[in-house]
This record gives C-alpha cells, structure tokens and sequence, in this order.
C-alpha cells in the first residue's frame, strides 16, 4: 500500500514460510499480506450467478467535477476496452478486469511513464498492482486506519501529491501508479549503487527497492541498504515476493497472447 508515514514493526521471518494459499486468504485483509499472482488469477475467474446486483467499480467522485486532464480521452478509450469479470473473496462478489484488460493496462501504464528507461516493464507494473490487490479494486486500510483506495491502494493523501485526481479509477491510478514506480527505480538504483552485483542480481534488488518505495514510508524505505532485506517488515517482504511472483504471472500471459497470435498495447 501507498504510505506517506507510518512506523513499519519488526515480524518473525519464519512468516515468509507460510503457504500462498494462507497469505491468499490474509491478502483481503490490508493489515496483512496481499493475495498472490496466482492465486489472484485462478480465483478471478467468471462465475454462474448473475452479475446484475454487482455494479463496475465506480469513481468516489463524478467525472462532471473532476479537473480536466490532457489524458482523458485516451483514458476513456482505454476504459472502453476493459472486460470485466466477477471473481469471489469468501462471500463477497467482487469485479476485476480480466487477464487481457490487466496486459492492456500494464503495458500502457509502462509505456507512457517511460519504464523502459529505468529498468522495469510492463511486468512490473503488473506485478505491483498485484502486490497491492490482486487486481481487484476495493477499499483497504492501513494499520492506522488510513484508507487505501482502489487497485494501486492510494492513500488519498499520495494520491493528492502525485496529482492523481481520483484513487478509485482503474485506469489513471494505474498510470499514476506506473509514474511512481519510476522514481521508486531511480531511487532503488541509487541505493544500490555501491554493490558489486552481477547484471541478474543488480535487476533483482532493483525491484525489491521498487516495491520498498511502493510499500514504506520515507522513514522506512531509508533503512534498506540493498543488503538487509530480511530485517525488513514481513508484510514488505512478502509484497517483493508477491510482485516478482505476479511479474512471472504477466510474462506468461504475454506469451499466451503472442502464441494465440492476440496481442494487445496500449496504443
């Protein structure tokens, strides 16, 4: 989750152990661990019960009063492109977009935040989001009660300085979210800066800063050298995991796309 101050609390490294079916279940809940890639996938599946009580995750306030953006037109049309799909959270029906819309939002969000420039793609960008929420929006909390608000979990208070005008739609807090992950590369580049890392291992810490950035707040992330992953909070610890595991999730769909001749961009 997006933090802009909270004090990050020692936990046990032995949690690292438990299963991906037990962090999916404690992956609802925001003061625990995110649902996995995979598991998010295999549950987001569509359902026989009608879908005429469940609505698309609305927007917490009316277009009409939204600040105009050089980016609406294109962010209407890519909403026009997203297929939704229920899936279920224990009893809760919920919607989320299915894999193609998530490609197709991952790799435009990439491209237009330039990416490609610091390291990362498109997979990362999945791999985040998914982190977060397993691609479904809804609304968290952090340990201070804090809201987090739709697929990225803004808190409204980054939302406002990344100049985000609305957490709860699922395309420009994507694309905002994908802004944020490049300076998180940056900022992970010069905190590594000094290891001696091979080309593979420099990618790997990379991205575990990305999601230190993405996950703590200034305080916290300050205290990650590159060297001391394992001192940092389980819950921190398992979002790295969950957003390399969800990164390997986006190359093999990429692959079932090209495979089945389907490829979607963002353009």
């Amino acid at each position: 989750m997006l933090k802009m101050s909270w004090t990050a609390t020692a936990a046990a490294g032995c949690m690292l152990a438990l299963s991906l079916e037990i962090v999916a279940v404690a992956g609802w809940f925001r003061t625990q661990a995110p649902v996995p890639p995979v598991q998010a996938s295999l549950v987001a599946q569509p359902v026989v019960a009608s879908s005429q009580s469940l609505t698309l995750p609305s927007t917490a306030t009316p277009v009409a009063q939204l600040p105009v953006s050089r980016d609406d037109g294109y962010y209407a049309k890519l909403r026009a492109k997203i297929h939704w799909v229920e899936t279920r959270i224990g009893s809760d029906r919920l919607l989320t977009p299915d894999d193609s819309s998530r490609v197709l939002l991952a790799k435009s969000a990439a491209d237009r935040a330039g990416l490609q420039q610091v390291g990362l793609s498109f997979k990362d960008v999945y791999g985040i989001i998914n982190a977060e929420t397993s691609w479904i929006p809804r609304m968290g909390a952090s340990k201070d009660g804090t809201p987090n608000l739709g697929l990225a979990q803004f808190e409204p208070a980054t939302a406002r300085a990344l100049g985000l005008r609305n957490p709860n739609d699922s395309v420009e807090a994507i694309h905002v979210a994908a802004m944020h992950m490049k300076e998180a590369a940056e900022w992970s580049a010069n905190r590594i800066a000094g290891l001696h890392l091979s080309a593979g291992d420099r990618a790997e810490k990379l991205r575990e800063g990305v999601s230190i950035f993405y996950n703590l707040s200034t305080r916290g992330r300050n205290r990650w050298n590159g060297k001391n992953t394992e001192k940092l909070p389980v819950e921190t610890r398992l979002h790295i995991i969950n957003a390399r595991t969800g990164a390997r999730y986006a190359a093999q769909l990429e692959a079932q796309q090209a495979s089945s001749g389907f490829i979607l961009t963002g353009g």
